[in-house]
């Protein structure tokens, strides 16, 4: 059995996944570009890992988009993105809360279509390790 562990940013919310995810999607849809304040969401699926929360289940607060399956779950004092349980059973996991290392390459780019202008050339962009001075 596979398992990660997660948290948010302040530390209350603790989690671990225990099962494999079943894809990894780098989702560029406007609601996805709204949750995470940036070019995309990348997010973890799974039709059959169990969450289990840790500490601070009651830290954990949901959003669901009215008249849309968009829902998304996140720390009520820090705001960070944490997992959800989709109305299917799916569980989502934005991947960044996770504190186990995970090297799976996404599966793939999705709603692509509907991308930032800004993020169209990101591979030209210059690369530093740290911020630049």
């Amino acid at each position: 059995m596979t398992y990660h562990k997660g948290s948010c940013l302040c530390g209350t919310v603790k989690f671990e996944v225990s099962g494999d995810f079943d894809s990894f999607y780098l989702c560029h849809c406007k609601y996805c570009q709204k949750d995470t304040g940036s070019a995309h969401a990348a997010n973890l699926f799974s039709k059959t890992a169990q969450l289990t929360w840790l500490t601070g289940k009651e830290a954990v607060t949901s959003f669901t988009l009215p008249g849309t399956r968009h829902s998304k779950s996140f720390c009520k004092l820090c705001g960070s993105a944490l997992p959800n349980i989709q109305a299917e059973g799916v569980l989502i996991v934005p991947t960044g809360c996770l504190d186990t290392e995970y090297s799976v390459a996404p599966t793939a780019r999705i709603f692509t279509s509907r991308k930032a202008a800004w993020d169209r050339a990101l591979n030209e962009v210059p690369e530093f390790e740290n911020l630049p001075e």
